[in-house]
């Protein structure tokens, strides 16, 4: 079985309504490429200015634009969509949101949420830039694995991607296509993007779908973009560089068994690495 998916990019802005405008655009060309399933970028729909801006544009549960244009568009262009993240109210804590990241299928419902575990609270070496993603989102706790027509997909978001314990952990509950939104900024981009998702992929013999944030943000972000797609030997499929498009890739689960099969890594893993 093979599926044809798509990892978008985009450099999006502070304004929810325009940034919506523009990711309804690309997915509609990767639909109109072959995608099945597409994938959006960490922050999508909100590139803030401050962390504390996201509190502002929080979404309860089944209500909200984002949700609403995430669910109309898979219905709309029978996809499968992966919504990158949006922040999504915490009961009890009006100060705080999680950043969530929402599955949907091709008829527009909601099948899988998954709520970003590692938060980035870094001073980006050699630059000004600091980030304490903790000020104003409060982490998740639970990995996903989920079945899907195209196999068994685990989502990580961004940081998480430097936490190969959680990659392990649901390679064991079965993931065979890992989907990881992101907004990586551009130093760190350049030093550990690729490095990074291509170890996620060999050590767990599994695909990988990264979309990335690529480019300058009007809150004076860099992002570092080469969103990709790499099959589970580590072979980069596809890459875009920078500014917005998207890259196109196929999942192929009989050679993924064949890849498993041939080099029997993951039966050999003698640690329990929960």
């Amino acid at each position: 079985m093979t599926t044809q998916c798509a990892a978008i990019q985009m450099a999006s802005s502070p304004n929810v309504s325009s940034n919506l405008i523009a990711a309804e655009r690309l997915i509609e060309e990767a639909v109109n490429a072959g995608a099945q399933l597409v994938a959006l970028p960490e922050n999508f729909a909100l590139m803030s200015y401050r962390e504390a801006d996201k509190t502002a544009c929080k979404e309860a549960l089944g209500q909200g634009p984002i949700q609403n244009f995430l669910a109309h568009a898979a219905k709309k262009y029978a996809v499968w969509v992966v919504g990158g993240t949006i922040p999504m109210a915490v009961a009890g804590s009006p100060d705080k949101v999680r950043a969530s990241c929402l599955v949907y299928d091709d008829q527009g419902a909601l099948v899988a949420r998954y709520d970003k575990i590692h938060l980035f609270d870094v001073s980006v070496p050699e630059t000004d830039e600091v980030y304490r993603e903790s000020d104003a989102i409060e982490a998740g706790c639970q990995p996903l694995v989920l079945d899907t027509p195209f196999g068994k997909l685990g989502i990580a978001v961004c940081y998480d991607l430097r936490f190969p314990e959680l990659f392990r952990k649901m390679s064991r509950l079965g993931a065979q296509v890992f989907v990881v939104p992101s907004a990586f900024t551009a130093q760190t981009g350049t030093a550990h993007w690729e490095l990074l998702l291509r170890a996620r992929a060999v050590e767990n013999l599994c695909y990988v779908i990264a979309p990335n944030q690529g480019g300058f943000h009007m809150n004076g972000r860099h992002t570092f973009g080469h969103s990709m797609i790499i099959d589970p030997w580590g072979v980069v499929l596809d890459c875009y560089k920078t500014g917005a498009g998207f890259v196109m890739g196929e999942i192929n689960l009989e050679r993924l068994k064949k890849v498993r099969a041939t080099f029997p890594a993951l039966t050999h893993r003698r640690f329990d690495c929960d």
